[in-house]
């Protein structure tokens, strides 16, 4: 640990008893793990008149109508991409009928946080059913496709490196989740045999699988159902997890930093997982509410999924949020006070960190909030 340096008035222990008439900022490094500044104001650093740049917060209402995919395939699967970079491409999916084929995503594995909707994910090892709440992993070139019982609308997350777990660190293997709760399929074998029926009876029958690689689709065609597999092994797989195994970290008498809520690592991105949980009700001086901060190596794009969102007011599920690095953001105005008289959150919220700058694309426009800026300094 690095001895820091304290120079005027501070607070003796960090987000805990600010001095009198002062706002905390916290500059830091490497998503809450690296060196930082805490810095104690007097002026909200959100308290802006005016902002204009690629770094004015943005909000988007995901409710409203997205321009349609930008190719055959992600029409067909329910994609409309919105924001991008090298290491993650983010798409809203919405989707109500099952595909006439399966994909082999060669480009990346596949994330899928589900937020309205039932139904399964058909994959070559084996189906997985899901509901609203439940992440899905598709390790990258393994065939699946989702099969809607309900209309269904989720974030995708397109990862060019591996989806994987943190480490646990100090907390021990079992905290946040334990790994047993993490479903992978079996077989349908019934459901094999039945496909196997049809081919001999109808070899005429198609079935179409579609590559993905370097943006570029290759169509294969085969004479018999493409989910023939009747046993699996390995350490490689199709996952789900539900938001309602996951089991927050908390400090009773000190506000934790987002990170403590990873619950995926990608290449120079995160996700973590906002989720109901109790408050810092164990001193009356600790913060409730997010701490200021710049984040000066992430950009930070939140999906807000369900229940009361306690850092702030005018947001409702199906929004996002983006904030870029280097700009700040924090509590609401007003949160602060409301969250005294609150015991814990009841809120649903995924949030992408990458450290490339993302992108938002042109079919994002249509759903834009316009003036959320303004929104942080009232």
């Amino acid at each position: 640990m690095d001895q820091p340096w304290i120079r005027g008035k501070v607070a003796r222990q960090a987000h805990v008893g600010l001095p009198p008439g002062t706002v905390e900022e916290e500059y830091g490094r490497s998503g809450f793990f690296g060196g930082y500044a805490h810095a104690y104001r007097l002026h909200a650093p959100v308290g802006w008149v005016e902002i204009d740049g690629p770094l004015k917060p943005r909000a988007y209402d995901l409710r409203r109508t997205l321009a349609p995919g930008q190719d055959d395939t992600q029409r067909a699967m329910g994609r409309t991409l919105f924001a991008e970079n090298d290491d993650v491409r983010i798409h809203h999916v919405r989707i109500e009928e099952t595909p006439s084929f399966w994909l082999r995503n060669g480009d990346a594995d596949e994330l899928f946080f589900i937020h309205k909707g039932r139904g399964i994910l058909s994959t070559e090892l084996g189906p997985l059913s899901y509901e609203p709440g439940v992440y899905l992993v598709v390790p990258r070139a393994m065939l699946a496709r989702l099969e809607p019982s309900e209309p269904t609308e989720a974030i995708l997350v397109e990862s060019a490196g591996a989806v994987s777990f943190p480490d646990r660190g100090m907390l021990g293997l079992h905290a946040l989740f334990d790994p047993a709760v993490i479903d992978v399929p079996t077989p349908d074998l019934d459901a094999v045999c039945a496909a196997a029926d049809v081919a001999q009876d109808q070899p005429e029958k198609r079935y179409e699988v579609r590559h993905l690689r370097g943006g570029e689709v290759t169509r294969v065609v085969y004479p018999f159902h493409p989910i023939d597999v009747v046993g699996w092994k390995g350490t490689t797989a199709p996952m789900r997890l539900h938001t309602k195994d996951i089991r927050p970290v908390l400090s009773e008498r000190y506000h934790l930093p987002p990170s403590a809520h990873t619950t995926f690592l990608l290449r120079d991105a995160v996700v973590c997982s906002f989720l109901p949980r109790g408050l810092e009700t164990g001193d009356p001086e600790a913060l409730r509410v997010p701490f200021f901060h710049s984040n000066a190596d992430y950009d930070e794009l939140i999906f807000y999924h369900e229940g009361t969102f306690f850092s702030r007011g005018g947001i409702e599920p199906g929004m996002i949020t983006m904030h870029p690095a280097g700009i700040h953001h924090g509590p609401h105005p007003k949160a602060a006070e409301r969250a005294k008289a609150q015991g814990r959150t009841d809120e649903v919220a995924i949030m992408i960190d990458t450290k490339k700058p993302l992108r938002m694309v042109h079919a994002a426009e249509s759903s834009e909030i316009a003036d959320y800026w303004k929104s942080w300094a009232t």
